[in-house]
């Protein structure tokens, strides 16, 4: 593959064919660990990882895979590097493991890294296939990580623990948003986001699933 399609392979991902806004996939993530930006970057670095490690072992032995349990060995092969992301959180960042509690196992499951695996890494080399999921990963890092900031500095006025906007209590303005930390929030915010980058980029737009019949003229 070519360096300027593989450009366009590690690109499209970011906002164009964005997994999370286009595809759909891996939204359960993007409402549940969206409540602080660090917890969003956690998991983004975590899904990236698994999905770039799983992408390169399945293209490497894509020509020995059986395609009657191919499903099976790439669930296998992206649930062992799943634990090992797993324990090394919580061997050295516990508190946001507790924080995240079974998301991070829930990874093995996710649309995203399935769905790569099985419609690209299977059927490509090893570089193409890092780089698409090295760019699936970073378009589904950064809408967690723009959800994670929004929500984190409207629900408690800070960013990554840190505060930002002083609140009525600490003698400023701000009053924190409680609605924002809860789920239906991020479910909100990832609608918006679709509609801006739909409304930037009209050929995101899906066709409509039924047109009205014309209705019947005057006089016929």
């Amino acid at each position: 593959m070519a360096r300027p399609a593989l450009r366009q392979t590690f690109l499209s991902p970011l906002i164009r064919e964005n997994p999370i806004t286009l595809q759909i996939l891996g939204i359960c993530s993007a409402l549940a660990v969206t409540t602080s930006l660090d917890t969003a970057l956690t998991m983004s670095v975590s899904l990236t990882v698994v999905l770039v490690l799983s992408a390169a072992i399945i293209s490497m032995i894509r020509r020995h895979i059986p395609v009657s349990i191919r499903l099976i060995l790439q669930i296998l092969i992206v649930a062992s590097l799943v634990i090992v992301i797993d324990q090394v959180l919580q061997a050295y960042f516990f508190g946001i493991s507790q924080r995240l509690s079974v998301f991070v196992s829930l990874i093995t499951t996710n649309c995203l890294v399935l769905g790569r695996t099985e419609s690209f890494a299977r059927s490509n080399p090893v570089i193409p296939s890092v780089v698409d999921a090295a760019g699936n990963g970073l378009g589904y890092s950064l809408i967690l990580i723009v959800i994670g900031t929004i929500r984190e500095v409207l629900g408690k006025g800070t960013l990554m623990g840190q505060p930002v906007l002083r609140s009525v209590e600490d003698g400023g303005w701000f009053v924190p948003l409680n609605l924002m930390l809860l789920a239906p929030s991020a479910f909100f915010l990832l609608g918006l986001l679709v509609w801006a980058i739909r409304s930037a980029l009209p050929e995101q737009v899906e066709p409509p699933a039924h047109t009205p019949p014309r209705r019947r003229e005057a006089g016929e």
